[in-house]
């Protein structure tokens, strides 16, 4: 209320305080309510053990957390993160593994700069170390009755939650196919690259492109690396049509955006174009 009496200025009086007031009221007896009734269900949070932490970048670790029971979750999905250096502080992350069966939970974090919790995930956390976890979230799942092939673009550290599915289609069996562009500004930033191209081989139907935007892209080096030089959407556009596909789109929201529009230009329908743009998913 004084924040908003603050920078609302002279347009502040007594009956827009009090209009605020009962605004507030309702929406915090709906969120009380609802922490309520989910409660009653599942837990508002899980504590995880920090079991192995690899650094794959100078600025990107890849985490394994235990959770101290059972987390039910979806490829695709994300969650919220609280390290024990920041209380209360907060972070979306995408899990960028399918459910295992023992339980483990994988997550890709790059630390950005002023980052709180990101540059204590990458930096300071180590095994032992232990996390709180929200409940997992997001739309960006497959859907059970569409067997429609896919289109999953992924840059940087939004590749974690398209490693995830493409885990869960081979858990399936495949039978459909999966195209994959992984892009980044550096070659080292491509750090599921050969991952994602081992399982290529194991997986007839998953096809893997590499896209290079920043320096080193068009060199010669690169072509021999096959890694494609240019922007994610356009590079994606390059090779449309993708008439017929689903889309997964993850990453920066200014990528994610630009993908979206190309392929609503190439004719894709909205409805086949999913992500998750509830702000940054690689919030600091």
């Amino acid at each position: 209320m004084a924040a908003l009496a603050k920078y609302a200025g002279s347009r502040w009086n007594a009956e827009t305080e009090l209009a605020w007031r009962r605004v507030y009221r309702l929406v915090s007896s709906i969120m009380i309510e609802a922490a309520e009734e989910a409660a009653r269900t599942s837990p508002p949070w899980w504590q995880g053990e920090v079991v192995a932490h690899e650094r794959r970048t100078p600025d990107v670790a890849v985490l394994t957390v235990r959770p101290d029971q059972a987390y039910p979750y979806r490829a695709g999905q994300y969650t919220s993160l609280e390290t024990p250096w920041w209380p209360r502080v907060w972070r979306h992350y995408s899990f960028a593994s399918a459910p295992r069966p023992d339980g483990l939970l994988t997550f890709h974090v790059k630390a950005v700069q002023a980052g709180w919790v990101s540059n204590a995930l990458v930096h300071r956390a180590a095994p032992g170390d232990v996390l709180r976890l929200g409940p997992a979230v997001g739309g960006m799942t497959l859907d059970d009755t569409d067997d429609a092939d896919l289109l999953l673009v992924g840059g940087g550290t939004g590749i974690a939650p398209l490693r995830a599915l493409v885990e869960e289609v081979a858990g399936r069996g495949g039978g459909r196919s999966v195209e994959v562009f992984h892009g980044a500004r550096t070659p080292a930033e491509l750090y599921e690259l050969a991952a994602l191209r081992e399982a290529a081989e194991r997986h007839r139907w998953l096809t893997v492109r590499a896209v290079l935007s920043g320096p080193g892209a068009g060199t010669a080096e690169a072509a021999a690396a096959g890694l494609l030089a240019g922007e994610l959407p356009e590079a994606v556009a390059r090779f449309g049509p993708w008439t017929g596909r689903t889309a997964y789109l993850s990453g920066p929201p200014a990528m994610v955006r630009r993908t979206s529009g190309v392929l609503l230009r190439s004719g894709l329908p909205a409805e086949r174009i999913r992500h998750d743009l509830v702000g940054d998913l690689a919030a600091p």
